[in-house]
């Protein structure tokens, strides 16, 4: 018969050696065999299944058998339970990684929505400025006009949120005199046209109405630089338009 010494126990039978763990009670003392030198000498201190009371073997096996079945439950508990740790860790991560995405979609789309509010006020803004100037055709006809009735068309005539700008561009082309002509150029009229007949698409009295300038100049600021304003800044660039 063969003996063996595993944690303290070696269990043989006629036939075969079955492995026992440790049972508190149950081994005689000595300390495990450390290599194949020692298994003999140690495998003589140890208790067999064969030495145990036959009545108590069935409970020697049934312990160790229990004690496995525990040891690998618990085993698989601390398995399972890392498991669903790892799977709350990747579902919180997700979690927060959509709310953040949330959170910057309503934020985007509200910036969007006042931005749109905005462009929506403002051309409104304008509309409602260009709906209430008067065209150049609603004045009448004089022979002479002084700097403050060609001042006071063009306040009736440009946007108010633009007049400003329009008022510096003819300040500095022409000082408000509809019949400034630039010797050396030909620059003509209000706005310094050139050449000045280029106002006779807004009506053939470009010479002597400044209505008829100053519709002409409106549309060429508005058509090349967006706005007065627009070809005023160009102005403060450039010192031309």
């Amino acid at each position: 018969m063969s003996r063996i010494s595993v944690r303290g126990f070696a269990v043989a039978s006629a036939t075969a050696v079955t492995t026992v763990g440790a049972v508190v009670g149950v081994a005689a003392g000595g300390t495990p065999a450390a290599d194949d030198n020692n298994f003999e000498a140690a495998a003589a201190d140890t208790t067999l299944l064969a030495d145990i009371p036959a009545g108590q073997q069935a409970a020697v096996q049934t312990a160790s058998l229990t004690q496995q079945a525990d040891a690998q439950a618990s085993a698989a508990d601390a398995a399972a339970k890392k498991s669903a740790e790892e799977s709350a860790r990747i579902q919180a991560a997700k979690d927060a990684k959509s709310k953040k995405q949330a959170a910057e979609d309503r934020v985007e789309a509200e910036r969007k929505a006042a931005e749109q509010a905005e462009k929506e006020k403002k051309e409104a803004a304008e509309r409602a400025s260009r709906s209430s100037v008067r065209d150049a055709s609603s004045f009448s006809a004089q022979g002479s006009y002084s700097v403050a009735d060609v001042q006071a068309m063009a306040r009736q005539m440009v946007p108010a949120d633009q007049f400003q700008c329009f008022s510096n561009i003819v300040n500095h082309e022409s000082t408000w005199n509809y019949r400034a002509t630039n010797p050396s150029s030909g620059a003509y009229g209000l706005m310094q046209a050139l050449p000045g007949h280029k106002m006779s698409s807004a009506g053939a009295d470009w010479q002597t109405n400044p209505a008829t300038q100053i519709k002409w100049g409106l549309s060429y600021m508005d058509s090349r630089y967006g706005s007065p304003c627009g070809a005023w800044s160009f102005w403060q660039a450039n010192n031309w338009y």
